[in-house]
């Protein structure tokens, strides 16, 4: 088992290909997929032919950025997964933070604790400028998170209609923190 990083509770590893029937039932779950498919699952043979080879391809360039299963460290149980990786149209110091977890984990503070120590490597170790993370507006426990992990809201948008799910009506939102912003809060007052 490869470990990218460990939290109080949490150890995110790196993603195998055994990992697919895992993935596959976080995604056939209805209430995880409302935000990102209205709902759809994610078929299997989607997750193994694509998703998992896109994702284990980042392992190639480095441990700097990627896609990485979370573990519980108390039960060892699958809790699902977190990305930090920029996307192509980023620039290499803006990130983008992105989690998806099991319903279970749900209000446990598990993407707060994951998501601020991804948050807070991107700028301790590699320099970043900008983290940011999306979802859609209607999604308020995501956007919550990345409140708690210091983002401030950006913007609203919309992605091609065509791709839209019936949850999107009001958008998708954006939040974003700086290096300076991040400083901040680490710097005594």
């Amino acid at each position: 088992m490869h470990v990218y990083l460990e939290t109080e509770r949490l150890i995110l590893r790196r993603l195998t290909l055994d990992d697919v029937d895992l993935i596959t039932a976080l995604d056939a779950d209805p209430e995880v997929m409302r935000f990102i498919t209205g709902g759809r699952p994610t078929p299997r043979d989607e997750i193994r032919d694509e998703y998992l080879p896109w994702w284990l391809a980042y392992y190639e360039r480095g441990d700097r950025y990627g896609f990485w299963a979370a573990i519980e460290k108390s039960t060892g149980a699958f809790l699902g997964w977190f990305h930090l990786r920029p996307n192509p149209e980023d620039p290499d110091d803006e990130p983008e933070l992105g989690y998806r977890l099991v319903a279970a984990a749900w209000g446990r503070g598990y993407a707060t604790e994951g998501s601020q120590a991804l948050v807070d490597r991107a700028f301790e170790q590699y320099g970043a400028r900008r983290v940011y993370a999306s979802t859609m507006a209607a999604n308020v426990g995501s956007w919550r998170v990345m409140e708690k992990v210091g983002m401030r809201f950006v913007r609203t948008f919309h992605y091609d209609p065509r791709d839209r799910t019936e949850n999107e009506e009001p958008g998708d939102v954006e939040y974003a923190v700086t290096r300076a912003e991040w400083l901040a809060t680490r710097s005594p007052a």
